[in-house]
C-alpha cells in the first residue's frame, strides 16, 4: 500500500533521516520533522513530486510545536496513517554519576515527549480507525547494563505504556509495535550520546563498560539501512509483532533475560504462589 502518510520525529540523522529516504524512494508521504528542519532540506531532491515531503520544526520536548505539526501535516494531508516515534537521545553513566537536569532531560525527550506526540496524533488514528503507531525502544527497553540504567529506565517506560495503549486502540484497529535495536552504526554512541563525568568510586563495575561507550561508535554489527527496511516490512504485514528486536545482539541478549526471568520463578514459585490469600 502506498501513499501513507507516514510523521516521523528526529529526522536529521540515523534511522529517522534514513527512514525518510526509503520511503521517499517507495513513494510514500513523509512528514519529516527535527528540532532544526533547516538540517532536512536535501530531503527534497529525494521527492518524487514537490507535494510528497512536509518538513516541520518539532522539538518533541514542545507541546505547542507538537500541536502545530500535527495541525500542519491534516491540513496538508488530510491524515497520519503511521506515526514513527523515533526522536531520542543516549545517556551513560551510573545513577550517582548522572546529573538530576540530565536524568529529568533524557526522561523529557525518550519518555514525556514521545507520550504527547502520540496522544496529539491518536484522536486522528482513532477517527479514521486506522493506523500504526512505531515506537523506537531498545534492547535497553528489555535488559538494563550497569552504566546505562537512565536511559533503560526511559525505554523501559516507553515500553510499558506500549503494551497498554496496544490494548486500548485493538478496538479502532490501530496496531502499536516497539522496535528493540541492539547496536547500529548510527550516531547513537556518538554525538547523539550524553556521557556522565566518571567517578573513580565506579571504576572497578563500569571501567570496561566506559571503555565500550567510548570506542564502539562506527563499528556496531547492525546496519541501520537493514534495520529501516525491515520497520517497513513491519508495517506492510497483516499481523505485525508488538516487539521486534534488532540484530543478534538484542536478539541474545533479551533470550537470556527471559531465560533467567523463568529460572528465578521455578526457583522461587511456591513463595511466589503462596502469598495469595
Amino acid at each position: 500500500m502506498n501513499n501513507r502518510v507516514w510523521f516521523i520525529t528526529g529526522c536529521t540523522s540515523g534511522f529517522g533521516n534514513i527512514l525518510c529516504k526509503q520511503l521517499l524512494a517507495r513513494g510514500e508521504l513523509v512528514v519529516a520533522t527535527a528540532r532544526a528542519p533547516e538540517k532536512l532540506e536535501a530531503l527534497r531532491e529525494l521527492a518524487q513530486t514537490p507535494n510528497q515531503l512536509l518538513i516541520l520544526k518539532l522539538d518533541v520536548t514542545k507541546n505547542d510545536e507538537i500541536k502545530t505539526a500535527v495541525a500542519e501535516t491534516l491540513k496538508k494531508f488530510g491524515r497520519i496513517d503511521v506515526l514513527i516515534n523515533n526522536a531520542g537521545y543516549g545517556a551513560t553513566g551510573a545513577l550517582e554519576e548522572v546529573s538530576e537536569v540530565e536524568i529529568r532531560r533524557n526522561f523529557e525527550t525518550n519518555v514525556f515527549g514521545l507520550f504527547e506526540v502520540t496522544r496529539a496524533i491518536l484522536p486522528t488514528m482513532r477517527a479514521q480507525k486506522s493506523g500504526h503507531i512505531i515506537n523506537l525502544s531498545s534492547v535497553a527497553g528489555m535488559v538494563a547494563k550497569p552504566g546505562a540504567g537512565v536511559y533503560a529506565a526511559t525505554k523501559f517506560a516507553v515500553e510499558g505504556m506500549s503494551e497498554a495503549l496496544s490494548g486500548e486502540l485493538a478496538p479502532y484497529h490501530i496496531k502499536v509495535s516497539l522496535i528493540e535495536p541492539g547496536g547500529f552504526r548510527t550516531n547513537f554512541a556518538g554525538s547523539a550520546l550524553s556521557v556522565a563525568p566518571p567517578m573513580k568510586e565506579y571504576d572497578e563495575s563500569l571501567a570496561k563498560i566506559r571503555e565500550m561507550y567510548a570506542t564502539i561508535s562506527g563499528h556496531q554489527p547492525g546496519d541501520p539501512e537493514k534495520a529501516v527496511t525491515a520497520m517497513m516490512d513491519l508495517v506492510d504485514h497483516a499481523h505485525p509483532p508488538f516487539r521486534l528486536p534488532m540484530g543478534k545482539i538484542a536478539l541474545a541478549s533479551i533470550r537470556a533475560k527471559l531465560a533467567q526471568y523463568e529460572k528465578e520463578m521455578k526457583e522461587w514459585e511456591k513463595i511466589i504462589e503462596g502469598t495469595d490469600y
